[in-house]
């Protein structure tokens, strides 16, 4: 192995937690994950050699994944829940900031998820915990799938901003 491989994978190993969460915030199929993941590991040893060492390693690993996506979705059209391009942006800028603490981004989820009416909770449990599409919720609660889908964007905007407003407020102490 070369100094560069050897380099790459260090780096690779301390990113992977952000990288990783960076995919799953944007890719519910566990295998679509996993693949995602051993896409861009290739694609950062591949192209190390053009990486900035005085760059921040995660950041750039980060923008590899956001293109490792990206293809996905491109070769994939089934899945319609990706996110926006600006809240692709903010998801990536987040997660790609050197003094990111993992656990503090699960502590606001968590304090948004439980701000959320009963129903909504129920609805994301169903969605992303049991990994139903919105005509199995439909079926489950009694609603249309598009009422389940119109909803669960809405719900996915709340929890962006009150954990935009979160993150903010952290900032500003």
């Amino acid at each position: 192995m070369n100094d560069s491989v050897r380099m790459a994978t260090r780096l690779w190993t301390l990113a992977l937690p952000r990288v990783s969460a960076f995919v799953g915030a944007q890719v519910r199929d566990v295998q679509d994950r996993d693949d995602i993941l051993q896409d861009t590991a290739i694609a950062v040893i591949e192209s190390i050699d053009r990486f900035d060492a005085s760059q921040n390693f995660t950041a750039w690993a980060i923008g590899i994944a956001r293109n490792q996506v990206r293809l996905h979705f491109r070769r994939t059209t089934r899945n319609r829940s990706q996110l926006d391009t600006d809240s692709l942006d903010s998801l990536q800028s987040i997660m790609a900031e050197p003094d990111f603490a993992d656990d503090q981004l699960y502590v606001h989820l968590r304090e948004c998820m439980e701000a959320l009416e009963s129903r909504a909770r129920d609805m994301c449990r169903l969605r992303y915990d049991e990994d139903l599409k919105p005509a199995a919720i439909a079926d489950r609660l009694g609603m249309t799938a598009n009422h389940v889908a119109k909803s669960l964007q809405r719900i996915r905007d709340r929890l962006r901003d009150c954990m935009n407003r979160k993150a903010e407020m952290g900032s500003a102490t």
